[in-house]
C-alpha cells in the first residue's frame, strides 16, 4: 500500500496549537519518524506552548519542545494526508485530507501533572497505534 520513500504527513490539530497537539508533535517526531511527518497547527496562536506540557515532556522524554516547536497556523504546515483532531469541544478547523480521525482527548491544561501525565501516555499510545496502522 505504501510507496516506501514517501512518508505521509500528519496534521495534529487543535485550536491553540499549545498542549495536546504540540504533544503529539514531539511524540510523533520521536516514536513514529521513519513511518510519518508530524506537524501540529491550530486555528489561533498563543504566545508559547503550555508550561506543563513543555515540563512534562522534557522530565518524561528529554526532548524540549520550546526548543524543537512553535505554535503555527494552518497556513503554516504543508498539506497534510493524515488529520488528528485532538478533541476540541469548540469547532475543530477542518482541513483536506485522505484520512481524518479524532482522538477525543481531554485538555490537561491547567489541570494536575497525573491527568496530564494520562493525557501524555494516551496520545504516545495512540502515536505508536497510528504508526502501525499507516506502515502496513
Amino acid at each position: 500500500m505504501r510507496n516506501n520513500s514517501y512518508k505521509p504527513k500528519v496534521g495534529f490539530i487543535c485550536v491553540h496549537n499549545s498542549c495536546r497537539s504540540q504533544i503529539a508533535e514531539a511524540l510523533g517526531k520521536k516514536f513514529a519518524k521513519d513511518v510519518f511527518e508530524s506537524y501540529s497547527a491550530g486555528t489561533e496562536l498563543r504566545p508559547q506552548i503550555n508550561q506543563d506540557a513543555v515540563r512534562l515532556i522534557k522530565e518524561i522524554y528529554s526532548i524540549d519542545m520550546e526548543k524543537t516547536q512553535h505554535s503555527k497556523l494552518l497556513s503554516d504546515i504543508p498539506p497534510i494526508d493524515v488529520v488528528i483532531t485532538m478533541g476540541c469541544n469548540v469547532n475543530c478547523p477542518s482541513l483536506p485530507c485522505k484520512h481524518r480521525e479524532d482522538w477525543g482527548l481531554e485538555d490537561p491544561t491547567g489541570k494536575s501533572d497525573e491527568e496530564f501525565k494520562i493525557v501524555i501516555y494516551e496520545i504516545e499510545k495512540k502515536i505508536k497505534e497510528l504508526a502501525k496502522q499507516l506502515s502496513q
